[in-house]
């Protein structure tokens, strides 16, 4: 049988000498976080509670760039920590020893599974021990210099990307609240140039017709045509026949009561707290129905309104407090064809529903593109520490 030979499946040019087998112990220095109780206010950021600290006992001071695992709760989740820092006695640091590069420990630490190490029946938890025994394989200074840098700068890329996804998240939140009538006025605080009128109070019981969905027996669900859930109703995306998760069988007669088609909103019948009562979201899709399920209630499109822009007024304030102030339930809180009928409405023109709605349209692409740069980033991330490590 040939031994593996301990050298990564990718690595820079010039590097060839395999990779030295070492334990954690050899490699960082673990040392326990301190009680901040007996800590004053300061200029020193303290791990673990968010809050700032100035030492009243110089000892405890740390002068180097640390990484920073749990010890309880999360200990699969190691993270950079830069001097001068505090950490709480519910963490551990590791100080890099003299020949070791930071960012190589760093991943290094990624790439352990610390959950495999969990010491507790209950809450995850991780001792000294298990981390200073935990084998490492290391190469050269050099090579831990080039891997760490590289990815330095792709934690670079995915933080700029984050942001930049962020941003255009608290756009959207702004816009929704400046281009849609707050609760107790008739008008928006931005509207585009050339639209004057004044907004047309409508009943949403005058839209849509509701109705719930589909309930089946367990022998039902798993195959046959698509069927809304209340996953597809939460997704930030609008609901198109072939983003549906679920699918289900059902007879021609089924098949037309519960059909879905370009229009229609759905909303969530059923939540587990006030704030997401009645969420709702809009079918998309202009050339095949779908169906819809249980847990979900169907708002036929019964009147003229640009469906784009529907979405989006219903998931601004004056249109969520209505739902949620008038959601009802102790475990889980429900919201009725009743209490969505009776919703409020301020609606302009189809034209300036149309303007309106591409303009959220345009950002939301915007923040999918972001999401998906992001979620690209963090994969190849993922892989990389994979290929590139032992």
């Amino acid at each position: 049988m040939v031994e593996k030979q301990n050298t990564p499946e990718i690595r820079f040019e010039g590097f060839t000498d395999p990779w030295e087998q070492r334990k954690f112990l050899d490699v960082v220095d673990v040392c326990s976080g301190k009680d901040y109780k007996h800590l004053k206010e300061g200029s020193i950021p303290v791990y673990g509670t968010g809050g700032f600290m100035t030492s009243v006992d110089e000892a405890l001071s740390h002068d180097r760039d640390a990484v920073g695992i749990g010890r309880k709760g999360t200990i699969d989740k190691p993270y950079l920590l830069k001097a001068p820092f505090w950490t709480v006695d519910t963490l551990f640091y590791a100080i890099p020893k003299s020949d070791i590069d930071l960012e190589f420990v760093h991943c290094s630490f990624l790439n352990v599974d610390w959950k495999s190490k969990d010491e507790s029946t209950g809450l995850p938890s991780l001792s000294k021990e298990a981390i200073n025994e935990t084998i490492a394989l290391v190469p050269s200074f050099n090579e831990q210099s080039q891997l760490g840098e590289f990815f330095n700068n792709l934690d670079t890329l995915i933080t700029l990307h984050q942001r930049k996804h962020e941003k255009l998240c608290t756009v959207k939140k702004s816009m929704l609240d400046k281009m849609f009538p707050k609760p107790g006025e008739t008008e928006p605080e931005i509207r585009f140039e050339g639209f004057t009128d004044p907004w047309e109070q409508r009943k949403l019981g005058e839209l849509l017709l509701f109705q719930n969905g589909f309930n089946g027996s367990s022998e039902s669900f798993g195959s046959g045509i698509p069927l809304i859930s209340v996953m597809d109703v939460l997704d930030d995306e609008f609901i198109t026949h072939e983003t549906v998760r679920g699918k289900a069988r059902l007879n021609y007669e089924e098949a037309s009561r519960y059909c879905v088609e370009y229009g229609d909103v759905l909303f969530q019948r059923s939540s587990e707290n006030q704030e997401d009562a009645g969420t709702s979201n809009v079918y998309l899709d202009q050339h095949v129905p779908s169906a819809f399920g249980g847990f979900v209630i169907r708002g036929k499109k019964v009147d003229e309104y640009n469906p784009i822009f529907i979405k989006y007024l219903l998931g601004s304030s004056l249109i969520r407090e209505q739902i949620t102030h008038r959601a009802q339930g102790a475990q889980h809180i429900n919201v009725s064809q009743d209490t969505l009928a009776d919703v409020v409405l301020l609606m302009p023109s189809m034209r300036e529903q149309e303007a309106v709605g591409l303009v959220f349209l345009h950002l939301a692409n915007l923040i999918t593109l972001h999401q998906r740069k992001l979620d690209l980033l963090k994969n190849m991330k993922k892989s990389l520490l994979d290929k590139m490590f032992v």
